[in-house]
């Protein structure tokens, strides 16, 4: 058996596209073009380079886009001025405050003062909650991204049981929100859990995001299973690097139903539901 590619670039260009043609008809309509205000603290090349395509996905859907690149010593104080500045900036939809943050700058707090409204990220206390809730607001990328996944392979995944591997507030928690408000039955595992193969074995939907290296093994898995690897982690390979997922891939290949790659699976329907959050903001605040 050789499961299906799932093929997150070509998923993400077509929603890309949709926001885009949204945006055109916003305008067309004689609204203005929604806003993101992206804010980089720092000089992490891993940061800088996701800040440069967001930019420019940004651009090529017709969003506009505001930097603020600020020195790694910006105190955590001069950061919430900024993030207070654009909360009352009527011209902005969405704020983004890329992480991970310089040590002086409390992630939490300065997720705290974001405007739930302008929360593109879904971070904000009160966005998680309203999503644990299963109440309408905006969503994490990573975790609303492998859902279209999952619809766009699947069609529906009513009753289905799905195993997310991974707790963190940014996929595995969330992830695991939205899977129940799709009508799922969701076990939630980590690298600590008692027994995962077999806990694996019986999941028709596998969610790795535990961020260790091909940590779950095709073997493990249920036959025809649908796998969506958010892991991307760079291990030595021969005089260099390569990215790999929390998933064997080529041992995934040979059980499953369909698995999404590394790079080139989960890591575009980020930035392009950035896009669609970004967009939704914009909508609900001309709204109200």
């Amino acid at each position: 058996m050789t499961a299906t590619l799932i093929d997150g670039k070509a998923i993400a260009a077509t929603l890309r596209a949709d926001v885009a043609a949204a945006v055109t008809a916003r305008t067309a309509a004689g609204h203005r073009a929604p806003c993101l205000a992206v804010v980089l603290v720092g000089d992490d090349p891993a940061s800088a380079v996701y800040v440069r395509s967001k930019a420019r996905a940004c651009a090529e859907a017709g969003l506009r886009g505001l930097e603020h690149r600020l020195p790694a010593t910006t105190t955590e104080t001069d950061l919430l001025a900024l993030v207070d500045a654009l909360n009352t900036n009527d011209s902005v939809d969405g704020i983004l405050v890329q992480l991970p943050l310089p040590p002086q700058c409390r992630a939490d707090a300065v997720i705290a003062r974001i405007d739930p409204a302008k929360d593109v990220d879904g971070f904000h206390p009160l966005n998680a909650g309203r999503l644990a809730a299963g109440l309408p607001g905006l969503v994490p990328c990573t975790p609303l991204g492998c859902l279209r996944l999952l619809t766009r392979t699947l069609g529906g995944i009513a009753g289905a049981e799905a195993l997310v591997i991974g707790r963190s507030t940014i996929v595995g928690r969330p992830m695991a929100s939205l899977l129940i408000n799709e009508s799922a039955t969701v076990t939630i595992a980590h690298s600590r859990s008692r027994d995962l193969p077999a806990l694996t074995a019986r999941a028709d939907i596998v969610i790795a995001a535990v961020g260790r290296p091909e940590m779950i093994r095709g073997p493990w898995l249920k036959p025809g299973a649908t796998v969506i690897d958010v892991g991307i982690n760079r291990v030595a390979s021969g005089d260099g690097h390569k990215l790999v997922g929390d998933v064997a891939f080529a041992e995934a290949m040979e059980v499953a139903g369909a698995v999404t790659p590394v790079p080139g699976g989960v890591g575009p329907m980020t930035i392009a539901c950035l896009l669609e959050n970004t967009l939704t903001a914009a909508t609900a605040r001309a709204a109200t």
